[in-house]
């Protein structure tokens, strides 16, 4: 990493750009579907700005039309 401030937000802020359910997101980190939260504290984590939106832009992209869990195509 350069000498860039990363931007970190929080569990709010994020809801608001991304209207997924919490379970959701976690699911989709651990899947490495989604930008991995930071633990800043044993209660409190945040996630990098710029990697929610590079994940938004590629989804944009790809014109990503999630699958349903167990469908195939």
């Amino acid at each position: 990493m350069g000498n860039t401030a990363r931007v970190l937000i929080d569990r709010k802020k994020l809801h608001a750009m991304i209207p997924l359910a919490e379970r959701t997101i976690f699911n989709m980190e651990r899947r490495g579907e989604f930008p991995r939260r930071i633990a800043l504290t044993s209660r409190n984590v945040a996630w990098d700005l710029e990697e929610v939106i590079e994940w938004i832009e590629t989804r944009k992209a790809q014109g990503a039309q999630a699958q349903r869990p167990g469908m195939r195509f």
